[in-house]
Order: structure tokens, then C-alpha cells, then sequence
């Protein structure tokens, strides 16, 4: 069993001479994470399967191979893809490669069962057995010693403004959670808000609204360990940011990350890319907004971000193997440069705008001359 990770030191405040000492010493530790989900990708609305599908076990073998591009965490879905029977394999994995599962997520969006909500469904029979599988999903987080469990409320939402009840709505979903970790306690939670898709709108939109719910499902919580985490300034309920949620949501990367981190509540983080809007792509790291994704993470290096960084995408049209490779090596690439920027150069362009204008620009452009 994994302690609670202590995400605290996300909240401090740094003076421009201790930021500048940070920069210049601090180097984010790129543990890289993957999602078993799709070492196998399915078809999708409008095409099948590009390639054919394997079991867990089958999977879990695929990521041996993965350690050589430095992944260090796998991740997958309660009951599909981890489960009370299954568990020896993933231990398994980590005892032989180091790999080891860093989250958990409750499967709660495809099933017809969930076809008007999951956790928020009007339905009380249909709210149980999403937040029985939740608890369940909480208790392989613990007994595996994964760092969270991550809930993406994909198909909670609505359709049509008029008419819904949007209280019934938060408190529903809010109450189910909070009385899950109450039967489990000591075990953090990660939303991963989404504009929409698959419902039409989703119930957490924004990292604002992923936030709030943060606090709302914080203020519900009754356990006595749960009540004494929280005392201690613990964040029970975190974000797992994914870069293309946020950017489907219009909102800039750098300033969601810092958003969440303000709170110590950035547990984990999602990479892919996407282009403002649109239908949830999942595309490899860096291939659209390449500049947004190398400032989010100049940003977690300023907070000095400790967690993982988990790759979510979805290579139906080309190896396993290559995409892990590739986005692992933009990740470095993009720190590498990070770390080589002139970071006081930096700061007194924020902390002296009026003389010296014009100075990031260039910054920024002699960083990129030859990249």
C-alpha cells in the first residue's frame, strides 16, 4: 500500500531570487506513464479497428518492452483492464521492469447502464453501481499502490440547458464520491474535467469547475482519516489536467496547470496535443501547439512538479512502440530546451516589463532558431 503523496509543496510561494535559484537547479524528472487502453486501440464512430485486439495479459507484456524508452507507470480501467483477478500481473510487471501502476480509473461511461449519467444519474440504482465501482476501484488503488484513482465523468452531463437541474446534477455526482473515499479512506481521487464528449456538455467543464468540485467533494467528507488529511492540508481530491481537454476548452495550458498547482491539487497530468476546439484527438505530444505544451511544462518546472507525466493518446495508425517513442522523446526534447533557456533573462521580463520590452519575443525566437 502507497502513502498518500504529499502534493503541499505545490502551494508555495517563491520571492524572484528563489525562483531564480529553483529554475537554475531544478530539473523536472520526466516519469513517463502510459495507458494500457491503448496499446490496443479500438474503432471508433465512423471505422473499425485498424489493428487487432489484445488481452490484458497480452498488453502487459507489450509494456516490457516499453521500458527502454523510460516509462515508468502504466495506467488502466476497473474492471476491463485491472481487476481484483489480474492484479499479480501488473505486480508482477513492476517487480521484473520497475513499471508500476499509478492510477486507476473506474469505468463508468460505456456501458448502456450509464446511458443518462453514471454517478450523476437520476436513476439511484445506476448512481449505486457506478459508485459501487468506484469503491472497488478506490480499494485496487490501494491495494496495488497506485498514487490515485483518476474519475473522467465522460458521459455525466447533459444535452439541453433548459430544464436541467443542475444542483440535482453537482450534489448527486459530489455525494457518491465523497461517500466512496469515505469507505476508503486515505485515497486520492483525480478529476479530469472535459468540455464535452461524449455527453454533449459535461458536468465539469473548465479546470475551474474540475476545482470546485474539488472542494465541494472535500467539504462532504466525513471519515475521521479522511477529515485528518485534510487538516494536515492535504488536497484528497486533485485534477488530472490532459492537454487536450483543456485546449478543446479554449483555455491555455500553462495557466490551467498553475491553476490546479495553486491548491496542491495537480495529481497527475494527461500529454497529448490538440487544436483549439474540436473533437478530442489524442494526438502525439507536440504536433499541434507545440509552444503551449513547452510552456506548461516550464511551468511545472517552476512549480517544481513531482509527478508523472502520463501519455494519452491514441496511435491506431501506427506502432505502439513508435508513438511511446516519440512522445517520450518530445517530452525530452522540449525539457531539454526548457532548462537551456536563460531563465533571469526570463524573470525580469515579467518582474520589469517596462525595460524590457520586446526581450521575451526574442528570447523565445533565439530558442527556437535551429529547432
Amino acid at each position: 500500500m502507497a502513502k498518500l503523496v504529499d502534493l503541499r509543496y505545490q502551494k508555495e510561494r517563491h520571492s524572484k531570487e528563489d525562483l531564480l535559484k529553483h529554475l537554475s537547479t531544478f530539473q523536472l524528472d520526466l516519469k513517463f506513464s502510459v495507458g494500457i487502453w491503448y496499446f490496443s486501440p479500438p474503432g471508433g464512430r465512423f471505422h473499425e479497428r485498424y489493428v487487432p485486439e489484445l488481452s490484458v495479459s497480452e498488453r502487459i507484456k507489450v509494456a516490457y518492452d516499453l521500458v527502454k524508452f523510460g516509462v515508468k507507470g502504466i495506467e488502466a480501467h476497473y474492471p476491463n483492464e485491472i481487476n481484483e483477478d489480474n492484479l499479480h500481473l501488473y505486480k508482477q510487471l513492476e517487480n521484473d521492469t520497475g513499471i508500476k501502476v499509478v492510477m486507476a480509473a473506474p469505468f463508468i461511461f460505456y456501458e448502456k447502464d450509464y446511458e443518462f449519467g453514471s454517478l450523476s444519474n437520476p436513476y439511484s440504482p445506476v448512481r449505486d453501481k457506478a459508485q459501487q465501482r468506484l469503491i472497488n476501484t478506490l480499494r485496487v488503488v490501494r491495494e496495488v499502490g497506485a498514487d490515485m484513482c483518476v474519475i473522467w465523468p465522460g458521459i455525466d452531463g447533459y444535452t439541453y440547458p433548459l430544464g436541467t437541474f443542475f444542483y440535482h446534477m453537482w450534489d448527486s455526482f459530489e455525494e457518491a464520491v465523497a461517500q466512496a473515499m469515505d469507505v476508503v479512506p486515505g485515497v486520492r481521487i483525480a478529476i479530469e474535467p472535459k468540455p464535452y464528449e461524449p455527453a454533449p456538455n459535461n458536468i465539469y467543464r473548465t479546470t475551474s469547475d474540475g476545482i470546485l468540485a474539488a472542494r465541494d467533494i472535500e467539504s462532504r467528507l466525513k471519515s475521521p482519516e479522511n477529515r485528518r488529511l485534510l487538516r494536515e492540508g492535504h488536497a484528497l481530491v486533485g485534477l488530472n489536467p490532459e492537454v487536450g481537454h483543456v485546449r478543446m476548452g479554449f483555455e491555455d495550458l500553462p495557466y490551467a496547470f498553475c491553476r490546479i498547482a495553486r491548491e496542491g491539487r495537480l495529481a497527475h497530468t494527461h500529454w497529448n496535443s490538440q487544436p483549439l476546439g474540436n473533437y478530442d484527438q489524442d494526438l502525439n505530444i507536440g504536433v499541434v501547439a507545440w509552444e503551449q505544451a513547452e510552456a506548461a511544462l516550464y511551468a511545472l518546472k517552476m512549480i517544481g512538479y513531482r509527478g508523472y507525466f502520463g501519455i494519452d493518446i491514441n496511435p491506431e495508425r501506427m506502432p505502439l512502440s513508435k508513438a511511446v517513442e516519440i512522445n517520450t522523446r518530445v517530452l525530452t526534447i522540449m525539457n531539454e530546451r526548457i532548462n537551456n533557456l536563460p531563465h533571469e533573462k526570463i524573470l525580469d521580463c515579467y518582474f520589469d516589463p517596462e525595460n524590457h520590452r520586446g526581450e521575451l519575443e526574442l528570447i523565445l525566437a533565439e530558442a527556437r532558431r535551429g529547432a
